[in-house]
């Protein structure tokens, strides 16, 4: 598979789990990876492999998530610094 080896695993799983359309849905991932790159398909048609997504828009809505998800190094954690709290003082009067 000339996109990838999520491209390769994507094709082994799409006809067990009976993909119709296989042939126009890869030419549809080599017109994508041509104008988005290969690694970006590639990666979608992995997660698409690996989540049984087989249908008609599926790669589409793969590589939009992935083009609106941040990289796993901005993603901001809940901590001290990053509470979803605005404030602890309303809870100081409970109790007395």
């Amino acid at each position: 598979m000339g996109i990838g080896p999520g491209g390769g695993r994507w094709l082994k799983e799409a006809g067990p789990a009976g993909a119709v359309r296989i042939r126009a849905k890869m030419a549809r991932a080599v017109e994508l990876a041509t104008v988005l790159g290969n690694h970006k398909v590639d990666q979608a048609l992995g997660l698409a492999a690996t989540a049984g997504r087989f249908a008609d828009e599926d790669l589409l809505s793969i590589l939009g998530h992935i083009a609106d998800s941040k990289p796993a190094g901005e993603v901001v954690r809940a901590d001290e610094a990053h509470s979803v709290q605005n404030e602890t003082i309303g809870w100081q009067a409970l109790g007395q």
